[in-house]
């Protein structure tokens, strides 16, 4: 196997030779494509006279070829072109347009894959420089060492990783592309497989394995190892028929996915599966479901690309992808959750699996009634959550921040329905001999067979928590408590009128003529002061019930011949009031209490509890006059209060560190100031 370090070195050198005609960003437009071509030229080699043969025999003959072709080169791939890279740089004064029939020789599923990478283009710049041969030239020196017999898709995958990270670190590109390390795959697979290994090891069995964010395949290419078994790791079932599907939005890692699973199959059925587009837009395997599904979605990164239609599909309901909810335009995470979700075969068909890792942010963010509250309601009421494993931090090559592996299943076994198993597993890691950019952790196998033995055993111990689906659940009421005011026609407060717009727009003429629009407006001033002058008579006294105050506004208004609107008054009402919490409780035209909304507030009640149970140990001790609102109600079932769901997870395995002793933090400081005083001692001398 080719060593990872040694390539990217390797791809380095060939990055010194175009900086001055391609920019940072763009040495993948020519690394990557001849990284790919110089592979498939590698597996073409030991066929290609046989397939230039078979095409001499049968052009012109047979109306589709193809068949033959691909018989010849033990693909479902070929090259009819006479060149290859040897002729290629034999000829190096016509190299560019030899290389231009090279890459038409190609068949159409692979020249497909080719055209992703925009290639014509890149030779032209490089054929413009003078640097086409020296590339091409370099590429094939390593030819033995990119062949996929020695450099697997994964490290592939590897080697392509940490080359995006070192082309866009200078230009903060592809924030939310997180490729998933290898030790992070292996510990998915053997999540997702985990207790499937008997129906697996059956004779005959067909799978199906899905990832719907497949980007160059590596989580695909595990899980199919993981069963089909490699020359250094046994599988469960070498006999088992899989099928691979997988969807990518990066033209790039598509056509890297893509072409390796060419190279790796006689009858390229899986490489056909793997779809270019967006899945959230663009599902290409709307007809399909499946036995597993895994992937690494994006992580904060917005889906405003795919937002019309995926708002569209989620007018759609229940026979959409989306019905639980929307998440904030910014994270487009459980979207990818609940696509898979509704792509898994049903239970009565033999169900499935998922495996998908995020950030912390789908497990707690939105309130009650948001779309990341909804879902997460979805996924908990449905009893679809199985365990969730907090990794540790430091695991990718490009963030450090936290991540998590949730597990789903539509066929819980019985002892793990309704219920939820959390695994810290954030202890599980031993530091990286050397880093690769913010990877500086990784779970050797000792440590991953460990988190699946907790897995497996699924018992509450000091790593792992047990929860009803129940418990992450809560009913947010709305908790009111009455308006209490005072009055008082003081000439500071009969001031605040003429703040008010209600007060204000009595001098506002909607009228466009002119002479009559400032009749009205000098009408309008007129019975302001009117106001102001029948507010001053009223006695200087501080009410504190308002019913009184009412009365005694009533009669002075009707004393003075006013005809005010309903928005006048109430504003010579709020103008001449300030809340006084030993004042009356102001009561509506009904008699009932009237909430401040200044003193409203929310509680959250554990779905397990009565509300009224909840609110009167945890609120009415506290504050005796509030209420519950019964006006706020959750929109699915109808009862009083939002309901909510969030996974705390830190909550649970939080562990107290108690502080230094006093004594021990003083004498660090004393250290401190002595070690200062010397230095200031040396400066002065």
């Amino acid at each position: 196997m080719t060593n990872h370090s040694q390539l990217v070195s390797f791809i380095w050198s060939i990055a010194n030779l175009i900086r001055d005609t391609f920019k940072r960003g763009k040495y993948q437009d020519v690394i990557l494509p001849l990284t790919v071509l110089t592979r498939v030229d590698a597996v073409l080699a030991p066929t290609k006279a046989k397939v230039l043969r078979t095409n001499a025999k049968y052009k012109g003959k047979l109306k589709n070829p193809g068949p033959q072709l691909q018989k010849a080169s033990g693909f479902s791939f070929y090259n009819t072109s006479q060149y290859d890279f040897d002729k290629l740089l034999a000829d190096a004064p016509n190299l560019a347009a030899n290389l231009r029939n090279y890459v038409a020789g190609f068949s159409d599923n692979m020249r497909e894959v080719l055209e992703k990478f925009d290639f014509d283009n890149t030779i032209s710049k490089l054929d413009s420089a003078g640097l086409l041969f020296l590339v091409l030239e370099k590429f094939k020196s390593r030819q033995d060492d990119l062949h996929p017999d020695r450099l697997p898709n994964h490290t592939m995958g590897m080697v392509f990783e940490e080359l995006i990270r070192k082309f866009n670190e200078a230009l903060n590109e592809n924030p939310g592309e997180h490729f998933t390390p290898r030790d992070v795959v292996h510990l998915m697979v053997d999540l997702l497989f985990s207790g499937d290994e008997r129906s697996l090891k059956q004779k005959g069995v067909v799978r199906m394995i899905s990832d719907p964010c497949c980007g160059s395949g590596g989580m695909l290419t595990i899980a199919k190892n993981h069963i089909l078994g490699t020359d250094e790791m046994k599988g469960i079932n070498p006999d088992a028929d899989l099928h691979l599907f997988g969807q990518e939005v990066n033209p790039e890692t598509f056509a890297i996915c893509k072409s390796d699973l060419f190279m790796k199959s006689k009858t390229g059925r899986d490489a056909e599966n793997i779809k270019y587009g967006s899945t959230l837009s663009n599902d290409q395997h709307a007809g399909h479901h499946f036995d597993y599904l895994i992937t690494n979605p994006p992580y904060g990164k917005d889906w405003k690309m795919d937002e019309q239609a995926v708002k569209a599909e989620y007018e759609r309901g229940a026979v959409g992808r989306f019905e639980a909810g929307l998440p904030r335009i910014s994270d487009g995470q459980l979207l990818f959750l609940q696509h898979m979700l509704k792509r898994m075969k049903t239970a009565k068909d033999g169900g499935a699996r998922v495996a998908i890792i995020m950030n912390g942010s789908p497990l707690f963010t939105g309130d009650a009634g948001s779309g990341e509250s909804e879902i997460r309601r979805w996924i908990l009421e449905n009893d679809w959550l199985e365990a969730i494993i907090a990794i540790p931090e430091q695991m990718f090559y490009n963030t450090g921040i936290a991540t998590y592996i949730w597990i789903l299943s539509n066929r819980k076994k019985p002892k793990r329905k309704e219920k939820v198993l959390l695994v810290d597993a954030t202890s599980f890691w031993t530091p990286m001999r050397k880093s690769l950019g913010d990877k500086r952790r990784e779970i050797p196998p000792e440590k991953r067979k460990a988190i699946l033995d907790l897995l497996r055993a699924y018992e509450e111990g000091e790593y792992c928590k047990i929860f009803d689906t129940e418990h992450f659940g809560f009913r947010k009421i709305t908790v009111e408590r009455p308006l209490r005011l005072n009055f008082q026609a003081s000439d500071e407060r009969i001031n605040r009128l003429d703040e008010v717009k209600a007060f204000q727009n009595l001098a506002v003429s909607k009228k466009k003529a002119p002479k009559a629009k400032a009749k009205d407006e000098a009408e309008g001033r007129a019975l302001q002061e009117q106001i102001r002058v029948m507010l001053r008579m009223l006695p200087n006294t501080l009410w504190k019930d308002r019913a009184v105050l009412l009365d005694v506004l009533d009669k002075a208004i009707e004393k003075s011949d006013l005809r005010l609107p309903a928005p006048v008054k109430k504003a010579i009402i709020t103008a001449l009031s300030e809340r006084d919490k030993t004042a009356e409780i102001c009561l509506d035209k009904d008699g009932n209490r009237e909430p401040d909304p200044d003193l409203r507030d929310t509680e959250s009640a554990p779905l397990s509890e009565s509300i009224h149970d909840f609110f009167d140990r945890e609120v009415k001790p506290h504050v005796p006059d509030a209420w519950i609102s019964e006006s706020v109600r959750d929109h699915k079932d109808g009862e009083i209060g939002k309901v909510g769901y969030e996974i705390n997870f830190n909550r649970y395995f939080y562990k107290y560190v108690p502080p230094r002793p006093l004594e021990e933090i003083e004498a660090d400081i004393r250290e401190i100031e002595k070690d200062i005083l010397e230095m200031l001692k040396d400066l002065q001398a």
